[in-house]
């Protein structure tokens, strides 16, 4: 955004009325805030003022209106008093995703360089909505009672974020969920305004994306006949068959989706490990040709793809010829973690490969196989991603690193100055339990709320240099123990929220009793969105605060929702 925009945005809050006692929670918490006096209100007569470049922005504003309050507004391109006026200020000199949110008695005005920070502004105002009380209508809306409009009280915020990837991983392998579902993920993100998401579509369990030239990954990798029964290894099996894939037209209309959210997604085909299911429907791509059968286990399995099979590399290849195109993001995720190298060393194949290129063991074996991989899809213009382990055996020249076992090979690959999305398990696996004595199925671990709140994504021992190889940070949701969506929404809240706030907040902003304060409202807005979610108790600071969660307590909230009622907001 301009120095202008920001000059605006300054002198108004010099200029903004004195601080009100009790004001709407924000979530992630802006970089400047300015509450003043007075109020604008929004009724069914309110319009809003956008160009039409700016529609992705007007049309979530009017669906989340309209789902949850009852009306939408319309929209028109010439100004007018008493409206909501959205405008964008071209320029090559501000920070991505800058807006300057501004609410007057007279207007409400979203400025912003870019029309993805009128987004992240509109967000913002959907924030300053009320939320409480409410009801439910007989078509499923939540209406306001209010029958005069919705007070959105005067305010002068500017704000842009900390780092430029914030990503939420959704693990689809495991357990399949459907479009439906994905777009409600999709819609979770955008009000957590984070702009990456990692779609993880291949696995040991099940192959998910159509590939026309392979049309028994789907027919045969994409399902299983049954799933274990309990933690691994499982007391049991459900026999019960499990699995689903998208089509390239779904996966055509996800990506449109996430795009009008100004969200990327990055697929993930994964090589050379957690390859069986297509393993299972290509025997010949495994180093003893079978058979395979698609897992109804977890954890990690010794069957990988050969890496001295040329067939491999000529399959990978179609594969990612059909994936790319579909997927405009310049990142593409090769995985390349957990192979084990037992298949490798038996395999005369992989031997004969590695004593023709010199090869000392196994780990310069899968180097090699990631870096053939990662050549053939810079040439199509794009770049990996790789989890750490690609850092074994020499890491490929262009790579981007996933840093997921704790934070050492993040400190490793920005010192060799490559860029890094921190991931670390013991902060962001959000599989992981939220409370110590959880009685619901989880992979283990323990990961509560505050410590998910109070991670740092640059790492200690960088220095000045070497923290701007740090691109951001993301969420992991594996879903081995997530079989349907209740499930993934009460690990993902309120933990998302966390989240959200570490990587677009300022460091020296962030306060852990004042977001408690304001988790209280957050929690009526998952109630709002019927979102299933985690009930955790603060201990508050104040009796305010008390006051305010033991009256969200009397909602008695807890699976509001009905299974397999994910209606999407645009």
């Amino acid at each position: 955004m301009s120095k202008y925009l920001r000059l605006f945005a300054l002198l108004v809050l010099v200029t903004a009325g004195v601080f009100a006692q009790e004001h709407p929670a924000i979530i992630p918490m802006p970089l400047n805030t300015k509450w003043g006096n007075g109020s604008f209100v929004i009724t069914a007569n309110t319009v809003i003022v956008a160009d039409t470049a700016d529609r992705p922005s007007v049309d979530f504003f009017n669906s989340y209106l309209q789902r949850f309050y009852g009306f939408h507004l319309r929209v028109q391109s010439a100004s007018s008093a008493r409206a909501i006026h959205f405008s964008t200020i071209s320029a090559s000199d501000g920070e991505p995703g800058e807006y300057s949110l501004h609410v007057s008695d007279d207007n409400i005005t979203i400025t912003a360089g870019s029309h993805e920070g009128n987004f992240y502004g509109m967000q913002t105002l959907i924030q300053l909505l009320p939320v409480a009380p409410f009801t439910a209508s007989t078509n499923g809306l939540v209406i306001h009672p209010d029958a005069g409009g919705m007070t959105i009280p005067a305010v002068t915020i500017y704000d842009f974020p900390r780092f430029k990837y914030r990503g939420l991983h959704l693990d689809v392998g495991r357990h399949f969920f459907p479009v439906d579902f994905v777009k409600r993920y999709i819609d979770y993100m955008a009000l957590h305004k984070l702009n990456y998401f990692h779609w993880h579509l291949t696995e040991d369990q099940g192959w998910r994306v159509e590939i026309k030239k392979y049309p028994r990954l789907t027919e045969i990798g994409a399902w299983r006949s049954g799933t274990i029964i309990g933690h691994h290894p499982g007391t049991g099996d459900d026999s019960t068959r499990h699995g689903g894939y998208y089509t390239q037209d779904q996966i055509r209309e996800v990506v449109q989706y996430a795009a009008d959210r100004y969200i990327t997604i990055i697929p993930e085909i994964e090589m050379p490990g957690h390859a069986i299911a297509a393993l299972a429907s290509y025997p010949s791509l495994g180093c003893t040709g079978g058979p395979y059968s698609v897992p109804h286990n977890f954890g990690v399995h010794k069957e990988v793809f050969c890496a001295g099979n040329d067939s491999v590399f000529s399959f990978l290849q179609d594969v990612l010829d059909e994936v790319m195109p579909l997927f405009p993001s310049k990142y593409i995720h090769i995985g390349g973690d957990e192979c084990p190298k037992d298949s490798w060393k038996a395999c005369p194949k992989c031997q004969a490969r590695m004593k023709t290129l010199g090869l000392r063991n196994e780990e310069e074996l899968q180097s090699y196989f990631i870096a053939r991989i990662e050549k053939y899809i810079n040439s199509k213009g794009k770049q990996i991603i790789g989890w750490d382990e690609i850092l074994e055996g020499g890491v490929a020249p262009n790579a981007t690193i996933m840093s997921w076992r704790g934070e050492k090979g993040g400190v490793e690959a920005a010192k060799q100055h490559h860029n890094v999305i921190m991931t670390p398990g013991e902060y962001v696996y959000f599989d992981h339990s939220q409370t110590r004595n959880d009685d619901s199925l989880t992979i283990g671990g323990y990961l509560p709320l505050d410590k998910v709140y109070k991670y740092e994504p640059i790492p200690a021992g960088l220095n000045d240099e070497e923290a701007k190889y740090i691109l951001g940070a993301q969420a992991n949701l594996w879903s081995e123990y997530m079989s349907n969506p209740a499930k993934v929404e009460y690990m993902l809240f309120p933990r998302l929220s966390a989240l959200s706030e570490v990587l677009w907040s300022p460091k020296g902003a962030r306060d852990w009793k004042g977001f408690q304060h304001r988790m209280a409202t957050q929690y009526k807005r998952y109630a709002l969105w019927h979102a299933n979610s985690y009930q955790i108790w603060f201990q508050p600071a104040d009796a305010a605060v008390q006051q305010k969660l033991g009256q969200w307590q009397d909602y008695k909230f807890g699976l509001m929702m009905h299974w397999g009622t994910y209606s999407q907001w645009g």
